[in-house]
């Protein structure tokens, strides 16, 4: 699983940092910091953080596997 955060829209509410505070991080008020790559065990907890975004900020996508166009 992969996520690409669009840091122009963000607001930096941090729902995604107490979903998952394993992949996102907020520094000071408004500097997000995340992990592209989602490790497995955190792939529900990224879901729930990007549902809940208020602003829609988070992409979630799986990876492509070799061979698939």
């Amino acid at each position: 699983m992969q996520i690409v955060v669009d840091l122009n829209r963000c607001q930096g509410y941090a729902q995604c940092a107490f979903l998952a505070p394993q992949v996102f991080e907020l520094h000071g008020e408004e500097a997000l910091m995340f992990t592209p790559a989602v490790p497995d065990d955190q792939r529900e907890r990224v879901r729930r953080a990007a549902a809940a975004c208020p602003v829609q900020a988070i992409v979630v996508g799986e990876r492509a596997g070799p061979g698939v166009r």
